[in-house]
């Protein structure tokens, strides 16, 4: 269970919700250009492109859940079950194991469109990283800030879909998100008229009463068409604070409560982290569950050329500013 906007002001911003019932050692890494990757395939390639974002490194190898290239070029995997389907490589396609989609397109794209054009060649494989890190089942939301789109490897196939609403979330399969959202084109934020009867002087009583019927649980479908809501109707000044702010106000609409959402074995689903990073700039902000103050990794120049991956423990204790 996730969540995942894009948003432009004066910036580009990109980020998302991760919702788990478990960590996976998530840190904040950052990738030069020219980092070698080598594919399960065989083939290699040295990125074009820095990139930053939240990953678990493995063996020199960042398994990132979501990154953005010093071009501002974003994309995050959500978790997609039941729905995701990958396979063996298939001769005459681009074979790419799921871990690898994201450093792959981050490295080598600068655009969405170019992007695209290159993944209408790719199949995704079941090749897991390791035993201990299979084949997630997920599908992807990238956006450079002009665009985005969903990246879903179904049982029939792989499939690319245009996604101007700028969110996704998780299952069912983005067309039914889309299809859904027609249910609810009737809510506004604005004070409501009244069209329920003319015969009776009916007036809202309290602010926002144009939202009622706004879904408020925390499943997928209902995720999306709040963050839909909340994002278009947002309202913010385009500097870089009160966009940053604002994108994470945005956020906890969909965020989740450890003990709201319980998992069969009574787990809790909770957001462990939220992230926006100003694409345009190169900054990764984050927040954790423990921890709601926010912290910043630039994307600096010693980075981006580096040899080695800089990796960022993250801020897990509570920060308080006391004022006296």
């Amino acid at each position: 269970m996730c969540t995942c906007i894009a948003m432009k002001t004066r910036d580009v911003y990109f980020g998302r919700t991760l919702d788990l019932q478990y960590r996976f050692g998530e840190k904040v890494a950052v990738t030069p250009r020219n980092y070698p990757f080598t594919l399960r395939s065989g083939e290699t390639f040295d990125t074009w492109y820095a990139m930053v974002g939240m990953a678990r490194v493995e063996q020199d190898y960042p398994l990132y859940a979501e990154a953005t290239n010093e071009k501002g070029l974003s994309m995050a995997g959500l978790y997609f079950p039941g729905n995701a389907v990958y396979g063996p490589p298939v001769p005459g396609k681009r074979n790419l194991a799921t871990y690898e989609l994201i450093p792959w397109a981050m490295g080598n794209f600068a655009s969405l469109e170019d992007l695209r054009r290159e993944l209408e060649q790719v199949h995704l494989t079941n090749e897991p990283f390791s035993r201990t890190a299979g084949a997630s089942p997920l599908h992807w939301m990238a956006s450079d800030g002009t665009n985005s789109l969903v990246v879903e490897q179904t049982a029939s196939g792989l499939h690319l879909y245009d996604n101007p609403a700028g969110v996704l979330t998780n299952n069912p399969e983005f067309p039914y998100h889309t299809t859904h959202l027609n249910s609810y084109l009737n809510l506004t934020s604005r004070p409501p008229q009244n069209r329920f009867c003319r015969g009776l002087d009916l007036k809202a009583f309290g602010n926002g009463m144009g939202a009622i019927g706004l879904p408020g649980d925390d499943s997928p479908p209902s995720r999306f068409v709040r963050a839909c809501f909340t994002k278009w109707n947002s309202q913010c000044d385009s500097d870089d604070a009160s966009s940053v702010a604002q994108f994470f106000h945005i956020l906890d609409s969909v965020s989740i409560v450890r003990g709201a959402a319980l998992m069969e074995d009574n787990q809790c689903n909770v957001t462990n982290y939220a992230c926006c990073v100003n694409a345009t700039r190169g900054v990764y902000y984050y927040k954790t569950y423990s921890n709601n103050q926010l912290t910043a990794v630039r994307m600096t120049d010693a980075n981006k050329n580096g040899s080695e991956l800089a990796v960022y423990e993250l801020e897990e204790r509570q920060q308080v500013r006391f004022m006296n």
